[in-house]
């Protein structure tokens, strides 16, 4: 994965985001509490009401206790939930300690040049690379919404990046989070990560890797840490998706709702702010700039860094049955997945428009999928399900 530099022409982009956070409240009249404690609810596959995750990890032979004390490292296939209402997440107190975070690594997900046979003629020219730039400290009065995303899979401790978006059924209440299918699924190979959480505004100060290890716990995670108690990735991710092809990357985006602490507020109100979703982005020819947000963890970067990117997109084809996705032109490696790519809507609101999903070997470039009528109805439905 990578990202881009800002031109001039995009300062109008940059200047939106900041403009939309910088209202939230600091960092000392919202201070962190902390994961939620064990026993998280977690809605049933079905319709009704929530489930304990206990009840359902018992229901599927497994002892929650074992669980949390490790047995969730056993990734054989046969115990590997993969089925879109398979998500199971309960909390374990202390397990994303700052040590453990910062050495999470990014999921692998790079494009070769071969994978780009199925262009359908429509693929625009490749964008000059353009060099990611930090993004100004502290991130809680510049870019609050975006944050990183932890989890657990077979290869160990992962990371990826997300933003904070609106819920259309609790207007200013929202504890949704916007990311890439990739960060939440393994695809057609393996099922759900595990211990999925998500930090808005981590290493607030921008702090080192190593400074991180000692931080302050409301410099690492200002608002705290979220665990996510649902998430939803589109069927074609489930499907197609794979850490080596483009096959799902056009359906490569999810939701999740998170948890919000005990008594306390939501997330959009503990961060101060939620973006918007636009599902009718215009044509790649019809917007003058969108930028993406994230944290790029692969060389050369450390992954401890909010960097941005804003470029004029493209069009990038990779299957002639699919989607045409976006593309910009970006230096940002992985890490940066699942990060949000916003853009202006005609009321001159930001909105989110797309995730960061694969990028080429050689870094210089991002390519994220256009949100349809597919991406619509997996947010309304996340919505639905935690209404009441």
């Amino acid at each position: 994965m990578r990202i881009v530099r800002v031109s001039s022409g995009a300062i109008g982009l940059v200047a939106a985001l900041a403009l939309t956070v910088t209202a939230c409240a600091p960092i000392e009249d919202r201070a962190a509490e902390g994961p939620t404690a064990p026993g998280a609810v977690l809605p049933s596959g079905g319709a009704g009401p929530p489930r304990d995750a206990a009840d359902r990890l018992r229901e599927r032979g497994i002892d929650p206790d074992k669980w949390r004390n490790g047995a969730w490292r056993k990734w054989d296939r046969e115990r590997w939930l993969r089925e879109a209402a398979d998500f199971i997440n309960p909390v374990i107190d202390g397990l994303w300690e700052p040590e453990r975070m910062a050495s999470a690594r990014a999921p692998a997900r790079t494009l070769a040049a071969t994978d780009l046979a199925g262009d359908r003629g429509v693929t625009d020219p490749e964008p000059r690379p353009v060099e990611a730039q930090e993004e100004q400290r502290p991130y809680h009065r510049n870019a609050a919404p975006v944050g990183k995303v932890f989890f657990d899979g077979p290869g160990g401790s992962m990371v990826c990046s997300g933003t904070v978006v609106k819920d259309p059924r609790k207007p200013g209440g929202s504890n949704l989070v916007w990311t890439a299918g990739h960060c939440v699924h393994a695809g057609r190979d393996g099922g759900w990560y595990r211990n999925i959480a998500f930090v808005p505004a981590y290493n607030d100060k921008g702090h080192s890797p190593e400074a991180l290890r000692t931080a302050p716990p409301e410099e690492v995670a200002p608002y705290g840490q979220y665990w996510a108690d649902w998430v939803s990735t589109s069927g074609e991710w489930i499907g197609r998706g794979g850490p080596d092809d483009g096959a799902g990357a056009p359906y490569d985006y999810a939701v999740m709702h998170v948890r919000p602490k005990v008594g306390s507020a939501s997330l959009e109100e503990t961060v101060g702010v939620a973006l918007d979703v636009d599902f009718d982005a215009p044509a790649a020819e019809d917007v003058a700039t969108m930028g993406a947000w994230g944290y790029p963890a692969a060389p050369p970067f450390n992954g401890a860094i909010m960097h941005k990117c804003v470029d004029r997109p493209g069009r990038l084809s990779i299957a002639p049955e699919s989607p045409t996705m976006w593309r910009i032109g970006c230096t940002m490696t992985g890490g940066s997945s699942g990060g949000g790519w916003f853009a202006n809507q005609e009321n001159g609101e930001l909105a989110l428009v797309s995730n960061t999903s694969i990028g080429p070997v050689s870094a210089g470039w991002l390519a994220g999928p256009r949100l349809g009528p597919g991406a619509r109805q997996l947010y309304t439905m996340v919505s639905d399900r935690f209404a009441g």
